[in-house]
């Protein structure tokens, strides 16, 4: 048995040895695949058919660039290409633009006149007797290189169908998506009781020892598509900094809104900076990121801000997406700083991560 306990209050071991020892249990029907399709060649259509009727989808989208400048994304459910779609989406806080009876559903959005690559997360309800819906964000490079600002979008679609499941997922380019492209889709229905799990725990840190100025991941195996967590708070109001692999050059930028506000960018920044509001009240915050060496690494994130407690007072959210330009190596270390000040003991960091 090969468990090793880590500075930090973290632990090294397989997902088989951590139950044996009572240290981690058995994840059951967590978020499975269920269907990859990745393009051997440039090619309009993506394509994940044969899928298993299941209550939910996850569905990572990951291309590497369009054809055409401007060129979309839609979304075909089952091959349906008539006008029985509806969407709403708002790109890089823009007001929010619509479309009804349309066979162009906008399950994703490839931002303003790029050719460079696109990652979404997307979710979609599957019940054959309501109208399918989707929702999800997506996050485009834009130009290389910290000094130029990514693009997101926010979108949601339905989809009119209300007589059967779900049984294939397109994505569809209006010009050619590049090799290298993928779209994977993940599971789960509330009777699943299998143990295959598609995310795979790569790190939990914790301040239980006390308060410190940072938490870190430590060495973690590097993996295409990493969704990770952190829940702090700190003694003062400071920026929370984001680095990858300790590098503290500046190879980072962001592009965020505060709270339904106008977009705000931070480019060529010596971190990721994951604070928009007072960060001396707890904040919670979820965000993938598609992990790929030679592409710069691209992110979504959504923050929670408690606000001052109490139901008084309403929260603060921020969407945030970013990127680090390094195009070389994975990320397989995460360090949170504070700009000042320390993290607070109850501050937690976890990453799970698959390819």
């Amino acid at each position: 048995m090969t468990i090793e306990w880590l500075a930090g209050n973290r632990i090294r071991g397989t997902s088989a040895e951590k139950p044996v020892l009572g240290l981690q249990s058995p994840s059951v029907g967590g978020w499975v695949e269920v269907g990859r399709t990745t393009l051997g060649s440039a090619n309009a259509d993506i394509l994940v058919s044969s899928l298993p009727d299941k209550r939910y989808y996850m569905i990572l989208y990951a291309d590497k660039g369009q054809a055409s400048n401007g060129a979309d994304v839609n979304i075909r459910l089952n091959g349906d290409t008539g006008s029985n779609y509806s969407y709403r989406r708002c790109g890089n806080g823009g007001t929010d633009a619509t479309d009804v009876s349309t066979s162009t559903s906008y399950g994703i959005w490839a931002g303003s006149a790029v050719q460079t690559p696109i990652f979404g997360v997307f979710y979609l309800a599957n019940k054959s007797d309501k109208e399918k819906l989707w929702q999800g964000n997506a996050v485009t490079q834009h130009t290389a290189g910290a000094g130029n600002d990514p693009e997101r979008a926010e979108l949601v679609t339905k989809w009119a169908n209300t007589s059967s499941v779900v049984s294939s997922i397109t994505a569809h380019g209006t010009s050619n998506l590049a090799s290298g492209s993928e779209v994977v889709v993940l599971g789960w229905d509330p009777a699943d009781t299998h143990t295959t799990n598609f995310w795979e725990e790569l790190a939990s840190v914790d301040l239980s020892g006390g308060a410190a100025t940072n938490i870190d991941s430590g060495t973690i195996t590097a993996k295409k598509y990493l969704w990770c967590q952190l829940y702090t708070e700190q003694s003062i109001d400071s920026d929370y900094l984001l680095t990858f692999n300790a590098d503290s050059g500046s190879n980072y930028c962001r592009r965020y809104s505060n709270d339904g506000g106008g977009d705000g960018l931070n480019t060529s920044r010596a971190y990721f900076d994951i604070t928009s509001y007072p960060a001396n009240l707890p904040m919670f915050m979820n965000f993938f990121i598609i992990n790929n060496s030679a592409n710069e690494k691209l992110i979504i994130a959504h923050h929670a801000y408690q606000n001052t407690a109490g139901a008084g007072t309403a929260p603060h959210r921020s969407e945030t997406v970013g990127k680090w330009i390094n195009t070389s190596a994975q990320i397989t270390a995460m360090n949170i700083k504070s700009g000042s000040g320390n993290l607070a003991s109850k501050t937690v960091l976890k990453i799970w991560g698959s390819d």
